[in-house]
């Protein structure tokens, strides 16, 4: 398959689509995924086009693991899950949905079922305040 640079993190890349931004450095975004399996569910997205981990650069690739990690801590600063989840899905097989590469952050709570993966789109205020409190952790590290 070839990268389709209509894809919905191609078009967040270039302003077309908004999203709730968490972090941006010069290689990579992270934002809120709005169909969240937790709370505190963030993405991370290099901006080199690449569908999967098999065509994406190596330098991509290291750049959107520093950021995970950066977000992950922030995450779990800002929520105090149990554990973290750092998923990535290369092609549809294996459970891709969006055609550029991107990494999942997802706490994981002891009391709380993760929700589907790609499944309910959840509410954008919600999903603001929640992105507040990464930013405010974020801003601490």
């Amino acid at each position: 398959m070839a990268y389709d640079p209509n894809n919905p993190f191609a078009r967040i890349l270039r302003g077309e689509i908004p999203c709730i931004r968490l972090f941006e450095d010069e290689h990579t975004l992270a934002f809120m995924d709005i169909m969240p399996q937790a709370d505190g569910h963030a993405l991370i997205v290099p901006k080199v086009a690449g569908e999967d981990l098999l065509d994406t650069p190596a330098s991509s690739l290291s750049a959107a693991i520093s950021t995970a990690q950066r977000i992950a801590r922030a995450v779990d600063q800002a929520f105090s899950p149990k554990g973290i989840i750092l998923t990535q899905f290369s092609r549809p097989a294996a459970g891709q949905t969006v055609f550029h590469l991107h990494f999942h952050v997802i706490p994981v709570y002891e009391a709380t079922a993760m929700r589907n993966h790609a499944r309910q789109q959840a509410d954008l205020t919600v999903l603001e305040s929640q992105a507040s409190r990464i930013r405010a952790a974020l801003d601490k590290l």
